[in-house]
């Protein structure tokens, strides 16, 4: 599978984002940014807020670069 930026990997990860804040970074292997975005999205989505980090989790995911 190819790595960085619009790898089929980062596309699967920003789908599992879209569906649950967190859960691309945790596709990627990346616990501690997953429990980041997940908290941050619950705590926000009380103040109608959680879009900002939804959306913010899907981009990252997306975006991501692995370093070599």
């Amino acid at each position: 599978m190819s790595e960085g930026q619009g790898s089929s990997g980062n596309v699967l990860a920003a789908i599992c984002s879209f569906f649950i804040p967190g859960l691309g970074q945790l596709v990627q292997g990346r616990l501690l940014m997953a429990i980041i975005m997940f908290v941050l999205a619950a705590a926000l989505w009380i103040v109608m807020l959680g879009w900002l980090i939804h959306l913010w989790s899907i981009l990252d995911a997306a975006l991501f670069k692995p370093k070599r």
